[in-house]
């Protein structure tokens, strides 16, 4: 058994590094809007190489060694997105991330955020980006790339600014851009009375997994759109429990402030 093992140790950490590069690819790829071209592709392959291999199909089989490099670079461009945001991932987990005091102070300022446009009635539309980039969006609005912070939020949806129509999206803590488009909802709801900005945070849940915070500027409620469902009329306690719940955050007390 030892000498067994001795023999094909290489084997096994070879199998341990493909499976764990699928099992990434899989997770990365599963819910995004590139999985269908990417299962398309996969299982094109696999009956490609099966099929060379039963038939000895020596032309198929050259052709295929000459475009794989081709075929490898033309991968990296259609999943671009998905593969930045998988990469984005890595780069903000705990290790690398934010300690709990510095998430929950963000936190909080998103809180006081949709506090204070609530209590104004200024209509705000927040995407928190999920595991699915949402670059193609950004397109539509103005890029910002600042740190998010509440004065600037406030200000993007004045009523009197040229951005307050669109919705902001953060990414890492930032605003990546203001006065987006997001697709709007287009399924049968059962209160008559939601309006295109709630549509649209919807719309957004339904083809990734966002999460969209929209305030109304008719009433100043809160809601949260996340998994093609909508949470509406929070109140500011149920908003900042819902939000801390989904970002997996928690507040924290006085006693672990001073220590």
């Amino acid at each position: 058994m030892v000498e067994f093992i001795r023999e094909n140790y290489r084997a096994f950490i070879e199998i341990l590094i493909l499976w764990g590069a699928l099992y990434t690819l899989f997770r990365a790829f599963r819910k995004s809007r590139g999985a269908n071209i990417f299962l398309g592709i996969g299982v094109t392959l696999l009956f490609l190489t099966i099929l060379t291999a039963l038939l000895d199909l020596k032309v198929v089989e050259w052709i295929m060694g000459r475009v794989a490099a081709l075929f490898a670079l033309g991968l990296l461009v259609i999943f671009q997105p998905e593969l930045r945001s998988a990469f984005a991932r890595i780069g903000s987990a705990k290790w690398f991330g934010m300690n709990q005091k510095e998430e929950q102070e963000y936190v909080d300022e998103l809180v006081d955020t949709v506090q204070s446009l609530a209590r104004k009635r200024h209509g705000a539309l927040i995407a928190l980006e999920g595991s699915i980039g949402l670059s193609d969006y950004a397109d539509t609005g103005v890029e910002l790339d600042a740190v998010f912070s509440r004065s600037l939020t406030e200000s993007i949806f004045h009523p009197k600014t040229t951005l307050h129509d669109g919705g902001v999206f953060l990414s890492k803590r930032r605003i990546v851009a203001a006065g987006c488009l997001f697709p709007v909802s287009q399924r049968e709801l059962s209160d008559r009375a939601i309006g295109l900005r709630h549509r649209a945070g919807l719309g957004l849940t339904e083809e990734t997994d966002a999460i969209a915070i929209i305030v109304s500027e008719e009433t100043g409620q809160i809601s949260i759109a996340k998994d093609d469902q909508l949470e509406k009329g929070l109140s500011v306690d149920e908003f900042r429990l819902r939000i801390n719940e989904i970002l997996g955050t928690r507040e924290i007390t006085t006693d672990e402030e001073v220590s």
